[in-house]
């Protein structure tokens, strides 16, 4: 008895790309959250070719309309109308960029877990691209709020109200990385990172996304300590070195 041919299965969704590679000489491969259908890895064939239409429109940091046909390891992208271009504000502001890079890295490392992750991960992530792209808040304090909230997401929610010891409300002086939040003074180990004045505030609003409050702050000092801790803390409960976070260490202030 022949075999039948199983027929390809067509699906269309929202597309955010969060990186591509090259494949071939004309091809590349699209990574990219969907509203739907969780992480997307996929072929665009020919748009690496000067006359492809659609190669513009699948770049990182873009949201498109695609459809695709699922494949065993692959999907093939068909077709692709762009709904927002965040690419050409972002790439214009060295500092939008990198935060926009490292909000990438992460929802792509993050991304490749459960479906329902990724698929809270769509709306967090494009926002955080959109408010980078049009400039609404200091791009550090974007890539922290999302980095916190990406990681509750994925069920790492820190504490930044209650030791994450022993469940106390004084005396918060000290943040774990590997615990995910603060620390009472009873409580301090080893390897605790100390707070300083405003750091936990600063922190509890970059995990809520309370942005009447970041806008406000004026503390560089403390802007820069508790990206440190985020960025630590990302690290650690993902058990991923992010390249992109070493250019940030290495940028200028």
């Amino acid at each position: 008895m022949p075999l039948t041919a199983i027929p390809a299965r067509s699906s269309r969704d929202l597309l955010l790309i969060l990186a591509t590679h090259p494949l071939g000489e004309a091809d590349r491969i699209i990574v990219g959250l969907t509203a739907h259908h969780g992480m997307l890895r996929a072929v665009a064939k020919g748009v690496r070719r000067a006359s492809s239409k659609m190669g513009a429109r699948l770049e990182p940091f873009m949201v498109a309309d695609v459809s695709f046909v699922s494949g065993r390891s692959l999907a093939t992208i068909t077709q692709a109308v762009t709904v927002k271009a965040y690419s050409a504000p972002l790439v214009a502001d060295w500092d939008a960029y990198l935060a926009a890079s490292a909000i990438c890295e992460v929802a792509d490392r993050i991304g490749q877990g459960e479906q329902d992750t990724a698929a809270a991960l769509f709306p967090l992530t494009a926002g955080a691209l959109s408010a980078l792209a049009r400039h609404l808040h200091d791009p550090r304090d974007v890539l922290d709020s999302y980095l916190l909230r990406a990681l509750a997401a994925a069920g790492w929610s820190v504490s930044t109200n209650r030791c994450v010891r022993c469940g106390g409300e004084a005396d918060l002086l000290g943040w774990s990385v590997r615990d995910g939040g603060a620390v009472g003074s009873g409580c301090l180990e080893p390897g605790d990172r100390p707070l300083r004045a405003g750091d936990l505030d600063r922190l509890d609003a970059l995990a809520r996304g309370d942005w009447a409050a970041l806008d406000s702050a004026d503390d560089d000092a403390s802007r820069r300590r508790t990206g440190r801790l985020v960025r630590a803390s990302v690290q650690w409960h993902l058990d991923h070195a992010f390249r992109s976070f070493d250019l940030l260490e290495e940028r200028p202030r």
